[in-house]
């Protein structure tokens, strides 16, 4: 049995590597090529090219890498043709998928969305194209299957794979005492897992620390960084007298040590929600895209833990300035008053029991062979 997978975004590598353990649990001998991360091929795919390097957002980054994204997703459609798997999975990163996808289509090879884009947030257009090229959409929030059903495309419901992976999660006790035996309340700062998330939004996060700090000398910060570079990119922000520590390789344990947390918007929100974590979202753009960002949103939030709820539990800034007194009040709100922080991380534990089931993976593999082995068989379920 042959499996081909294609992930453009390090979130995206995780769901990858964990579906394709999943598989392979299954079907030991199946064969899996990918285009994707460290992680799925880790998990035991082929890596063809190292997709996740092209982890861009935005009409400008994404013209800069164009021949590179045209010759890749040529190296891909001669692969699948020459080897003709039993099913592509792609996952998320619509741009290049929608374009593998329609060239895809003339050789009937079954092609499945797996934590499909969010278009039913930007861009709900694009739903044709979802209904025309794929044979079905693996769904991961309930209100999206929901859309998509509307819709009338082909769907299984299994949830989002991010809870598998936070399920699953050890975190290093070693690091866990050490900062436990250090005085102080800990506010988490998370920059974002892409470069110009860092450089956009990195100098905001620590001017609200330095003004958190100042109202409350008590507070300490740390900074989840998500590779080496960016670990550095912050340091060269990081003001004298305040006490910021910069970690890399250390996402979940300082989520699991803050008192309250301020992220850029992104997957990781879930994970802030498993956890029950008080936290500010962010996202700075410049002024332009920001005016294209408003315009274009067509849910009343950006981030997945609020439109779970269905309601504002995160407190939201999509800005194009610095917002940095505002994410200080709404930190300082938190820690002044433990009642009113209290009060909502019950909210974020009555949510994450609702929606925060693991087990996607698995859900997904046994569907993806089971359509395999009854091709006539209904997909949506």
């Amino acid at each position: 049995m042959k499996f081909f997978l294609s992930a453009g975004e390090p979130s995206g590598d995780l769901h990858g590597a964990n579906l394709i353990r999943a598989l392979l649990a299954r079907v030991p001998d199946a064969h899996i090529t990918a285009l994707g991360g460290p992680r799925m091929q880790a998990a035991g795919a082929e890596l063809l090219y190292p997709l996740t390097d092209l982890a861009v957002m935005w009409l400008g980054q994404v013209l800069r890498h164009w021949p590179t994204f045209v010759a890749v997703g040529q190296q891909a459609l001669r692969h699948i043709r020459a080897t003709r798997p039993d099913a592509v999975i792609l996952i998320d990163y619509p741009g290049f998928h929608f374009a593998l996808a329609q060239r895809l289509r003339p050789y009937g090879i079954p092609t499945y969305f797996f934590v499909p884009p969010q278009i039913w947030a930007w861009k709900q257009g694009r739903v044709r194209k979802v209904r025309k090229f794929f044979t079905g959409v693996l769904t991961a929030l309930p209100f999206e299957d929901d859309w998509y059903r509307r819709r009338r495309v082909n769907t299984y419901y299994v949830g989002h794979p991010y809870f598998d992976e936070l399920a699953r999660q050890q975190l290093d006790p070693v690091f866990l005492a050490h900062q436990n035996a250090q005085p102080g309340l800990r506010v988490a700062l998370l920059p974002g897992s892409r470069t110009k998330e860092v450089a956009a939004n990195g100098a905001m996060l620590v001017r609200a620390a330095q003004l958190i700090h100042a109202a409350r000398p008590d507070v300490r910060f740390l900074v989840a960084a998500f590779n080496a570079r960016h670990a550095d990119a912050m340091r060269a922000l990081l003001p004298s007298g305040v006490p910021i520590e910069v970690h890399t390789q250390r996402t979940p344990e300082i989520i699991a040590l803050a008192d309250a947390c301020v992220a850029v918007s992104g997957s990781v929100s879930l994970e802030l929600m498993y956890r029950a974590k008080p936290t500010v979202i962010v996202y700075k753009l410049a002024p332009l895209y920001r005016f294209c960002a408003r315009q274009a949103l067509k849910v009343p939030y950006i981030t997945l833990v609020n439109l779970l709820a269905n309601q504002e539990l995160y407190p939201e800034l999509l800005t194009s300035r610095d917002e940095s007194p505002r994410i200080a009040a709404h930190i300082l709100e938190w820690l002044n008053h433990p009642a009113q922080r209290m009060a909502l991380v019950r909210q974020l534990e009555s949510l994450r029991d609702r929606v925060a089931q693991p087990g996607a993976c698995d859900r997904a593999a046994e569907y993806l062979l089971h359509a395999i082995a009854s091709p006539q068989a209904p997909t949506a379920g």
